[in-house]
């Protein structure tokens, strides 16, 4: 059984070297163990998906220039997430704020080929 993913829940992207905590505005008016839920919608990069640490895939383009004038040994530069769809497949019989409620099984995609999941959904009791 998943849970509903809330401000503060943890993530982590298959080309990043670290995690990251999913930053949910308090726009929405419903709470989860007093922080904001989430839905499909609370994707946008910088706003409510920092970075991961580093980026570890030449798929992006600034991994590969560094890496290429590292002669081809993999180089690591500062990740900066490019996601551009909401995530899915979320909870489309529960509506936080009018979209569908983000629940801890959904997934993304970075456009460097990465795929963000959810390790920890923020709260620990409200199940789908």
């Amino acid at each position: 059984m998943s849970k509903y993913v809330c401000n503060g829940a943890k993530m982590k992207c298959s080309f990043g070297t670290g995690t990251a905590s999913l930053i949910v505005l308090p726009t929405k008016k419903i709470k989860e163990e007093k922080q904001p839920a989430a839905n499909i919608m609370d994707f946008t990069p910088m706003v409510n998906i920092p970075t991961f640490g580093n980026c570890l895939t030449v798929t992006n383009p600034v991994v590969a220039a560094a890496t290429a004038k590292n002669a081809g040994v993999l180089e690591p530069k500062p990740c900066v997430p490019v996601i551009t769809t909401p995530w899915k497949p979320g909870k489309k019989d529960v509506l936080m704020g009018k979209m569908p409620a983000l629940t801890d099984d959904c997934t993304n995609l970075c456009s460097w080929t990465g795929v963000i999941t959810i390790t920890n959904a923020g709260q620990g009791t409200i199940k789908t």
